[in-house]
């Protein structure tokens, strides 16, 4: 079975992550090249990471967004203690903050599958069956990535995790943003996702309470290798 390493960054500023993170995934790229030159079978494990964090306050639009979805010009971002940031993944425009979670799977696909779309349904499903165990019903919408509540009426539809990944050579990077207790006023200063017709919301707002992140952090971790039938190595507050 595959190892996955797992690192629990804590709070961190969304660049410094989006660094280490380009920084592991090179690595698993490199290894890939080396193991191929030497004529390695592709499907030999490769190191795999799973970067697990809080974000400031931050902005960040894909590759294929659309600037407009961005409704603060940079005054407005500095008094709302924000930064934006454009980025190499796919997707539109998200916010990033203080209360979600955030996770960065670094992972070799050929030591699991090559297949990108199976790869977001797999994400999705973790999230569904992590929510499922606080009673709150998740799924998706046809045509959209994500994770949504009350997904099949448009008039009630809300967006619980958002998700946006990158893929070279079948390695992966950046992931998905799972509101827990996430302020969404956030969210008022942006079209989340280029979708400016359904609303967000968190954990925390559909059951009324604070969530632990802790136990939180873990009951996803626990789905999330059980869906990609890996081991995790853990490390939590680690310095990098």
């Amino acid at each position: 079975m595959v190892t996955v390493e797992t690192i629990d960054l804590g709070l961190i500023d969304y660049k410094e992550a989006w660094d280490f993170q380009e920084q592991l995934f090179n690595r698993v790229v490199e290894e890939k090249l080396e193991q191929r030159t030497a004529g390695v079978h592709p499907k030999t494990p490769t190191k795999n990471y799973l970067l697990m964090c809080e974000h400031a306050h931050v902005y960040t639009l894909g590759k294929s967004g659309d600037e407009k979805n961005m409704l603060l010009n940079n005054e407005l971002l500095e008094s709302k203690n924000a930064t934006f940031y454009k980025i190499n993944r796919g997707g539109d425009i998200t916010y990033h903050g203080p209360g979600q979670l955030v996770v960065y799977p670094i992972l070799n696909l050929d030591n699991f599958f090559t297949d990108i779309h199976q790869y977001l349904r797999y994400l999705e499903e973790v999230v569904i069956l992590t929510l499922n165990e606080y009673g709150i019903k998740g799924g998706r919408v046809n045509g959209l990535t994500g994770v949504w509540i009350d997904g099949d009426n448009p008039l009630k539809a809300r967006k619980i995790c958002a998700m946006g990944v990158k893929c070279s050579r079948w390695v992966t990077m950046h992931g998905i943003g799972f509101n827990v207790n996430t302020n969404l006023d956030y969210f008022n200063f942006i079209v989340p996702c280029g979708i400016n017709d359904k609303a967000v919301t968190s954990v925390q707002k559909e059951l009324g309470r604070e969530i632990d992140m802790n136990e939180m952090k873990q009951r996803l971790l626990d789905n999330m290798a059980n869906i990609f039938s890996f081991n995790f190595v853990k490390q939590l507050n680690t310095q990098h």
